[in-house]
């Protein structure tokens, strides 16, 4: 799992460069023991929710779902505007 975990890492690290709406991107690996805990964490910006949307739709955003998928057996999300972007 620790390589399929840096896999992901490294393909979320990609995506900024290819994805414009991306304004920035921050993962991080679990470094905890606990085992009901997740094993990455990603932190992603965007302008707006027309821009998070245009990134949920690209084909290298889905590229990244799909391996996801493959590998683990669930996920969480929250999606937020910062306080005076609401």
């Amino acid at each position: 799992m620790d390589e399929a975990k840096q896999e992901l890492k490294e393909m979320l690290l990609n995506l900024p460069q290819t994805i414009d709406t991306l304004k920035s991107m921050q993962v991080g690996l679990n470094i905890g023991t606990k085992i009901a805990a997740y094993h990455l964490v990603l932190t992603a910006d965007f302008e707006d929710e027309a821009g998070l949307d245009a990134y949920r739709i690209h084909p290298d955003h889905v590229k990244v779902l799909k391996r996801l998928e493959s590998i683990v057996e669930k996920t969480a999300a929250v999606d937020y505007l910062l306080d005076g972007n609401e």
